[in-house]
Formats: structure tokens, C-alpha cells, sequence
């Protein structure tokens, strides 16, 4: 299975459509003078999603070494494959709370 359709099927496992791919999108986001974040998110076209019309997926390594896969949709105030990152980012944090 190539890295699209993984990141196609976490799509339609998290929130229940089809997707397309659309592009892959470089992102750095940087924090203070630190890269906080850095990669490609690709970015897809959702098929019959009620709310949204692209998703921003992604996978990375945990501390563990275990591949993980995200999907994030686009709606407001997720306008950019950016903003989907930094929104992980915050969730990932609370989490930890």
C-alpha cells in the first residue's frame, strides 16, 4: 500500500468518506526560533463528507518508532495545511495534560 492510500484509508476510517488526492504541501512551522513541526502533508478532496471538502493528512514517528497516521479536516479554522499541523500540535499537548 503506497503512503496516498494509507493516509486515504486513515481519511476513511476517522471520518467515514472517500477522498482524492490533491497535493502534497511542505510545511515548517516554526515557534520562538525553533522548527517545531517540519514536513509534507498532503492535502485531498473529500467524496460526500457533510461538513468538509479537503481533509490535510500526514504520518510521523512516535517517540516509540511507530508510524502514525493523521487526518484533519478542513473546516474552520482549518484553512491550510498549517493550520492542520498546529491544531495536532495543541491537541497532542492537551493530551499530555
Amino acid at each position: 500500500m503506497t503512503q496516498i492510500e494509507k493516509l486515504r484509508q486513515t481519511i476513511l476510517d476517522l471520518h467515514g468518506c472517500n477522498s482524492s488526492y490533491v497535493e502534497s504541501v511542505v510545511v515548517r512551522d516554526i515557534f520562538q526560533g525553533e522548527v517545531v513541526w517540519e514536513g509534507d502533508v498532503k492535502a485531498f478532496s473529500l467524496i460526500d463528507h457533510p461538513r468538509a471538502t479537503l481533509a490535510y493528512a500526514w504520518s510521523y514517528k512516535d517517540d516509540e518508532g511507530k508510524t502514525r497516521y493523521v487526518a484533519i479536516l478542513g473546516i474552520p479554522p482549518i484553512r491550510t495545511a498549517l493550520d492542520a499541523v498546529r491544531a495536532c500540535i495543541v491537541a497532542q499537548i492537551q493530551k499530555q495534560k
